[in-house]
């Protein structure tokens, strides 16, 4: 399969609510992983990989500045199916967004929404808690260097 352009963030969430079945639901997340652009080996660098996480994770950020204002794009990859997945729904809720507006964005709450709390283990529910914190410290870190 080739990757292709990343899924919205309200196409994953309505077809999360179309999906009765959990292993329905695992499919579609490692689906979505496996939609990510691939991420090049350079890039899979200690300051890239995301600390708190029981599988590799890495998370590149770029920084652009548009009308004065600093916005990020995010790229990921994680050697876990599902941790992968799980990237590609941060990246489709946060990439391209401003910085203000992805330190104020409450990813939780869509991963409580779309019921992944209760449905992964503790550990891919705290590595994915580990990417959000990482994707809002690059985000505030852009917004103090844009002051």
């Amino acid at each position: 399969m080739t990757p292709s352009q990343p899924t919205p963030i309200d196409d994953i969430i309505e077809n999360f609510a179309l999906l009765d079945e959990w292993d329905d639901r695992y499919r579609y997340v490692i689906e979505l992983g496996r939609k990510l652009a691939p991420f090049p080996e350079a890039r899979r660098t200690d300051a890239n990989k995301v600390q708190g996480c029981v599988s590799q994770v890495w998370l590149a950020t770029t920084v652009e500045h548009r009308d004065g204002r600093p916005f990020l794009s995010f790229a990921g990859d994680s050697d876990a199916h599902i941790v992968r997945g799980l990237v590609a729904i941060l990246i489709a809720l946060l990439s391209g967004r401003s910085a203000a507006e992805i330190a104020g964005e409450n990813a939780l709450a869509l991963f409580e929404r779309l019921g992944l709390g209760e449905h992964l283990t503790p550990q891919r529910s705290n590595g994915f808690r580990s990417m959000v914190s990482r994707m809002r410290a690059d985000a505030t870190a852009a917004l103090a260097e844009a002051v």
